[in-house]
């Protein structure tokens, strides 16, 4: 029986849409987790044919637990992840058990912001930063504002902005006491527009398949509650970010593959903030399917799996995401307004998270962004205006806490 294997997914989202795209493609599903949550829910996974609790950080386990796949005929033709921290892991097990057309040196890197400031130090997109390591403090002049983060981050949970010296002291000691093995990387603060891009690989092509304009909410962490993405890429934007693709596909020696990029225009010039080897998670594939008719995943996937994908758009839609998040911290009671939502004009989808009983809180990293409503337009200014009248319409009910 013709196999995929997942390590790792989400309960939502691009990596939970993966496990759904590859039963409708006819593959038998099987996901090695260690969230045992999932095995004791088993019931609400039905597009996972197999579930298997593993400790997903032993390699050795996950082997182990492949053959054992292979002895009772499965055919595996291929082993993915679309989560951090296990895309890397996934493309390793891919070498040795099946025919992997990606690059696992090339993902290895890209999951370390680290190593890739390092590979891409001498590009001119490469912004200024310093690395020090484990219990080590600056030397030289420090030009504030700056970013400081630990190279493990995911999900904006440990990248800080510094104002001044005492925040950054303040903010180092928190990341050396929190990483004491780890280094600990200090950068310019890059004021610009951000964006996402998302870029597929075919034979050392970079393929872009979507740009999107982000809208930062900037509290205790710098979160994205917004998503523009274009119908049509601005032809004032294309140049440069073709170039910069090429660039980075020629530089790790892609031939397939599947990145996203978060960026900052700084005038004319684009800056990378991080690269990261996978399509983004949260709602980006269902907004790639409002906006274009793709489902980025599925198609993934067939490149994946040798098969030829088809990335041309069915139609061009202007898309804006908007995701909602709490200001006060709070044990939710209820959610009302996702019917009304739904039905006002223009909305695609609507995707309430918490369940009743959640303790919500202010957010930290994106994962306390707690719902979401895509909206499409015939503009960036009409989707926009529809996903906030939608927003309206939703209430968290919460008993507040201190």
């Amino acid at each position: 029986m013709k196999t995929i294997v997942f390590i790792g997914t989400n309960k939502s989202g691009s990596s939970r849409e993966a496990t759904k795209a590859a039963e409708k493609l006819g593959y038998f599903t099987v996901l090695f987790t260690s969230n045992e949550r999932q095995f004791e829910q088993r019931e609400q996974y039905v597009d996972i044919h197999k579930m298997i609790v593993v400790d997903t950080s032993n390699m050795e386990a996950l082997k182990a637990e492949i053959v054992k796949l292979q002895q009772i005929g499965l055919e595996i033709k291929t082993i993915v992840s679309f989560v951090d921290p296990y895309v890397h892991v996934a493309s390793l097990l891919c070498d040795m058990f099946c025919q992997n057309l990606t690059s696992s040196k090339a993902i290895e890197i890209m999951e370390d912001k680290e190593e890739t400031r390092k590979f891409l130090l001498n590009k001119s997109y490469t912004p200024q930063f310093t690395v020090i390591g484990p219990n080590e403090i600056p030397t030289g002049k420090l030009i504030f504002p700056l970013i400081i983060k630990s190279p493990k981050s995911t999900g904006s949970k440990d990248v800080l902005f510094a104002k001044d010296k005492k925040e950054f002291n303040k903010h180092l000691a928190t990341l050396q006491s929190k990483y004491p093995t780890e280094s600990i990387i200090y950068e310019e603060y890059l004021k610009g527009e951000q964006y996402l891009v998302e870029v597929i690989v075919q034979k050392h092509l970079p393929h872009i398949i979507a740009v999107m304009r982000q809208d930062i909410t900037k509290g205790k962490r710098f979160i994205i509650t917004g998503y523009q993405l274009f119908a049509n890429i601005p032809p004032n934007l294309l140049p440069g970010l073709e170039t910069l693709c090429q660039s980075i596909v020629e530089t790790f020696d892609i031939n397939t593959g599947a990145f996203h990029l978060e960026l900052r225009l700084i005038g004319n010039s684009w800056k990378l903030i991080e690269i990261n080897p996978r399509i983004s998670g949260g709602a980006m594939n269902r907004m790639i399917e409002a906006a274009f008719g793709i489902n980025l995943i599925e198609q993934t996937l067939k490149l994946y799996l040798g098969d030829e994908p088809d990335f041309t758009p069915k139609h061009h839609h202007f898309v804006y995401t908007k995701y909602l998040i709490v200001h006060r911290k709070g044990r939710l009671e209820k959610v009302t307004g996702k019917l009304r939502a739904l039905k006002s004009p223009g909305i695609f989808d609507v995707y309430i998270k918490p369940k009743k009983g959640t303790i919500l809180i202010p957010p930290l990293s994106m994962g306390h962004r707690y719902a979401y409503i895509i909206a499409q337009g015939s503009s960036i200014s009409e989707a926009v205006s529809r996903a906030n009248r939608a927003a309206h319409e939703i209430k968290f009910h919460m008993h507040h806490l201190q």
